[in-house]
């Protein structure tokens, strides 16, 4: 097998991290989530979450949107379709790693 067909190579690079898989993870199964509920299902503080999220929506694999429920801001973030493909081709590469 050369170097270049190794699975390794296919894992993606912002999936790595496990605190940006986990939110990936979370978001996959739904279509939209409050930030604080994200927060809370994979036990992370604010900032944390915030930092890791703006990453992924660099790379174009979250949305976010900010609105207001009454006078409280709110951010909601779902997986967008890049997102998506690019987890389960993560996933794909984990699975071939490991000889699933």
């Amino acid at each position: 097998m050369t170097e270049a067909q190794h699975p390794r190579h296919a894992l993606d690079d912002q999936l790595t991290a496990p605190i940006r898989l986990s939110i990936m993870a979370a978001l996959d199964k739904l279509d939209e989530v409050d930030f604080a509920a994200l927060r809370d299902a994979i036990e992370l503080s604010d900032s944390v979450l915030s930092k890791q999220l703006a990453q992924l929506e660099t790379a174009g694999y979250v949305s976010l949107r900010k609105g207001y429920v009454g006078k409280r801001p709110r951010t909601w973030a779902s997986a967008t379709k890049a997102g998506r493909s690019a987890l389960a081709a993560h996933l794909a590469a984990l699975r071939a790693l490991t000889g699933l």
